[in-house]
């Protein structure tokens, strides 16, 4: 985790906008728990992790939108009732993923 909050402090120094993506509530059995963090760059690379497979793969391009639209976002994911070896998921549980934009000094 330290390793998003130095990342942080380095984009916002280089004068870009990242966002991160935490989640916030988990019912049932899923991949991450509460308090996981994603931290999605500007460039497309990200750090950490909200689960992996495809639920990874919809909040990064959420992420990519918070960036650009510098406004939050609050997903919610079910996982219940899917074909987990067809989508990369394991889990069946729901959880709540909240995204922020990070916005460079200045």
């Amino acid at each position: 985790m330290e390793d998003i909050w130095n990342e942080i402090i380095t984009c916002k120094r280089a004068g870009d906008a990242c966002a991160v993506a935490t989640i916030v509530q988990v019912k049932g059995s899923t991949p991450r728990s509460v308090g996981a963090k994603m931290l999605i760059k500007k460039d497309g690379t990200f750090i950490g992790t909200v689960g992996g497979g495809c639920l990874e793969a919809e909040v990064w391009q959420h992420g990519m939108r918070v960036i650009k639209t510098k406004r939050t976002a609050l997903l919610d994911f079910d996982l219940t009732g899917r074909d987990g070896a067809s989508e990369g998921l394991i889990c069946g549980g729901t959880l709540r993923i909240f995204i922020e934009p990070v916005l460079p000094n200045g």
